[in-house]
């Protein structure tokens, strides 16, 4: 007999087979999407830069074999394709160029996201992702061009883009550090709306803040330390940088080696400073935090083909759990599924509904 499924799995298959069905809510994501290339190497960070210098050395040349990709970018670009393929009603307000926009059309009017709200004024924002092997787990290094998001901010959002704001069940912001010069401004703007004005839950995920480190007190004073923000979404990283804002006992990501247990410790002295609930992804597991209490559950074990956008995958089903109303443990356990599904798809493929509940009857 084989063995019988962990009861976190077992629980959320019973949830999902009870659920009512989810597309009648609706999301906003904002305001990034990329034309994304991943160059995968097999090897080190070290490696690849010896086969790049020995190339130059040679005063230039080829380097064979490397796999690449050409695909969709961006965390709210990202997180609409995950979410409308799990069947919820997505709307992006995105800044972007032609390129971008016929990008769009092509990788998400086929799942019905609605792009009435896309901003085609600009440059697309380009970027390529190098995929390494860092102490034998992926990691990736993002080099961006930003386009036309660099300079999108909250005079950007037309009154129809705010109606839409006051109507949606979720608004997203991502990428804070992209949105170079009015991130914090924006997210003050469109939170403090949703909570003025509208009746949906804010979700915030900043993305990587160190490109502009040099701003995280006004963006923690302005927006985190508030009380616009139901829902802050962290990796390792971000809830490093975070905590070692809010208690001299963290040191800043880039002076101490992360784990999983020092990014716990973070998350909770974010929950006990901040009104919204904390909710962490790491390579090993996830956790949501409050002050009063905290669930986690671990990540499931799969074959790795990619791990750009694995984070987006996570918020996705992250917030499709929220809005089944499912119990923390289910939620975060549909979460790392839908990430863990996408993670080790040779196509980069989002999981259906069906999907992930095949997926999950597989887990043992």
């Amino acid at each position: 007999m084989g063995e019988e499924k962990p009861e976190h799995i077992h629980e959320l298959l019973q949830s999902l087979e009870q659920a009512e069905p989810a597309g009648d809510f609706s999301v906003v994501v904002m305001p990034d999407f990329f034309s994304d290339r991943l160059v995968t190497f097999e090897g080190s960070a070290r490696q690849f830069y010896d086969a790049i210098a020995e190339v130059a050395k040679r005063k230039g040349g080829s380097i064979h074999g490397i796999r690449q990709t050409a695909s969709r970018g961006g965390n709210a670009a990202n997180t609409a394709a995950a979410l409308a393929a799990l069947g919820a009603e997505v709307h992006p307000i995105i800044s972007t160029g032609p390129l971008g926009h016929h990008l769009l059309r092509l990788n998400l009017e086929p799942l019905g996201v609605d792009l009435s709200h896309v901003k085609v004024h600009g440059e697309t924002s380009l970027t390529t992702a190098l995929e390494f092997t860092n102490q034998d787990e992926r990691v990736n290094v993002m080099m961006c061009d930003l386009g036309s998001l660099e300079e999108f901010g909250p005079d950007n959002l037309t009154p129809e883009d705010l109606q839409l704001l006051q109507e949606a069940n979720y608004v997203c912001v991502f990428d804070w550090a992209g949105t170079r010069r009015w991130g914090t401004e924006l997210a003050e703007k469109v939170f403090s709306h949703v909570k003025k004005e509208g009746k949906g839950k804010a979700y915030y995920d900043t993305s990587d803040p160190s490109p502009k480190k040099n701003e995280v007190p006004t963006l923690m004073k302005k927006v985190l330390l508030s009380d616009i923000i139901d829902v802050l979404s962290v990796n390792e990283n971000e809830a490093s940088c975070y905590a070692s804002h809010l208690s001299n006992k963290v040191k800043p990501p880039q002076q101490t080696l992360k784990t999983s247990k020092s990014a716990a410790e973070c998350a909770r002295i974010l929950a006990n400073r901040l009104s919204a609930r904390i909710d962490l992804h790491t390579t090993a597991f996830s956790g949501s935090f409050t002050g009063k209490a905290e669930v986690t559950v671990p990540a499931f074990n799969v074959s790795i083909s990619r791990v750009t956008g694995a984070g987006d995958a996570w918020n996705a089903g992250n917030i499709f759990g929220d809005a089944l109303r499912l119990s923390d443990s289910c939620r975060l356990t549909l979460a790392n599924a839908v990430a863990a599904y996408y993670i080790s798809s040779g196509t980069g493929e989002h999981p259906t509904l069906p999907d992930l509940m095949d997926f999950l009857s597989k887990q043992r």
